[in-house]
């Protein structure tokens, strides 16, 4: 697999498990880009929703996206501190032609607080949508089981939730922006 250039743009696209496309983040710049981790960065960046809404992200974001895990993770910079926004979804893909990121989202999220405390969300759009596209069980089992990974990752510190790392990807982050 080919990974991305750091300070090379990249977009992000996020699908449902029948393959329609759900989420468009415009453009992000790489941090740092390996065959299983991509790190990434936006502020003020043009999301376009499946139905062709857009908006505009509010504040600078840190994107981590590991290729061994069912999750990705946002660190977004606030002025009451770091707030986290992670996905449970597949391992992402990277599309060199298209430049692009690609990953299925899977309904549920865990949105984590500054002072690290975190709420599990979605989990009736879950269910819908598991009974609507018909997800395997085979990834509900690894749904589960990589969610609590991403709640041991939290509780522990680790990765993305460690002190500093959004912080000092944030300023890589600067001098390419």
């Amino acid at each position: 697999m080919v990974s991305p250039n750091a300070g090379s743009k990249m977009m992000i696209q996020s699908y449902k498990h029948n393959g329609q496309l759900h989420r468009v983040w415009k453009n992000s710049v790489v941090l740092k880009g390996t065959e299983s981790i991509i790190i990434g960065a936006n502020d003020r960046t043009k999301v376009i929703e499946s139905d062709g809404h857009s908006w505009m992200t509010r504040e600078p974001a840190i994107c981590y996206f590991d290729a061994r895990h069912w999750f990705n993770i946002i660190g977004m910079l606030r002025d009451d501190g770091i707030h986290y926004y992670c996905n449970l979804s597949s391992p992402f893909v990277y599309d060199v032609e298209a430049e692009s990121l690609k990953y299925i989202d899977y309904d549920l999220d865990v949105k984590v607080f500054p002072d690290m405390t975190f709420n599990l969300l979605d989990e009736d759009e879950y269910e819908e949508n598991k009974a609507l596209m018909n997800y395997p069980e085979d990834i509900h089992r690894i749904l589960y089981q990589q969610l609590e990974v991403l709640i041991h990752w939290i509780r522990q510190g680790k990765g993305p939730f460690s002190p500093g790392f959004v912080d000092d990807w944030y300023e890589m982050y600067l001098t390419y922006h």
